[in-house]
């Protein structure tokens, strides 16, 4: 009988073995196809502002984009497209989200172009640099972490909320302090953020299990928020410590 015991015990111990394992690499590779998604996308913007910056500031065509009304149909753009994928994913087919996603980039872009018009190049490399190891050791903690941190997110929404509105009354204050106040708040903002929706994603994987094209969409939205964080960091950092062209 004790042999038995043993064999039945030895059994269901592999079982739960192998469903562990066969969990974690599901898990790993939802979220590597979501920093996939993000590192393509930020390629893309990346691409489409180096050729807004070779072009030149005298280029009719950047002059046409940057020194019209025009820009803020530019800078809006992205915003539209954050809706869009927001409100109707769920009924949106996967090509269909991924060919928007890829458009969003690609605007993100333009809309990103100013920035080598404005800046130094070493300036924005620099900030490039250091986003990109905040963004990483960032994610990684919400990743590793066993801490909870989900008493962040309503916390930070109201102070995204806050900050928003701060950026919009900045436009007609046109106040330096203001400007670099909101600068350092939205840097502290957008690193919690990148922790705490890393955190979250990996948690929405055991809801979405079982479910390819669920997960595939959802990999797209959670690439979506980590690129919009990343890409306000690298703001806020260049904004704090760039050098403008003369």
């Amino acid at each position: 009988m004790s042999d038995y015991d043993r064999n039945a015990t030895a059994r269901w111990g592999s079982a739960g073995v192998a469903r562990s394992a066969e969990y974690d690499q599901g898990l790993r590779s939802y979220m590597l196809g979501i920093y996939n998604h993000m590192t393509i996308a930020l390629a893309i913007s990346a691409l489409v502002a180096v050729g807004i910056f070779m072009l030149g500031r005298t280029n009719p065509l950047v002059q046409a984009i940057y020194q019209t009304p025009l820009r803020w149909v530019v800078m809006l753009a992205p915003l539209a497209f954050v809706f869009v994928l927001s409100w109707r994913f769920e009924r949106m087919s996967y090509s269909s989200l991924l060919g928007t996603f890829w458009a969003f980039a690609a605007v993100m872009g333009l809309s990103l172009g100013w920035i080598g018009l404005v800046f130094k190049v070493g300036s924005i490399v620099n900030a490039l640099l250091v986003t990109t190891i905040a963004f990483g050791g960032l994610s990684l903690y919400g990743y590793t972490t066993k801490r909870s941190l989900s008493g962040m997110g309503s916390f930070l929404i109201m102070g995204l909320i806050g900050l928003v509105v701060a950026s919009i009354l900045n436009i007609f204050l046109q106040s330096g302090v203001l400007g670099f106040a909101i600068s350092l708040v939205g840097l502290l903002i957008f690193a919690g953020l990148t922790a705490w929706d890393t955190q979250r994603l990996k948690q929405d994987y055991d809801y979405l299990a079982g479910d390819r094209e669920l997960l595939q969409k959802s990999s797209l939205m959670g690439a979506l928020s980590l690129y919009m964080n990343f890409i306000n960091m690298f703001q806020f950092i260049l904004a704090l410590t760039g050098s403008r062209e003369e």
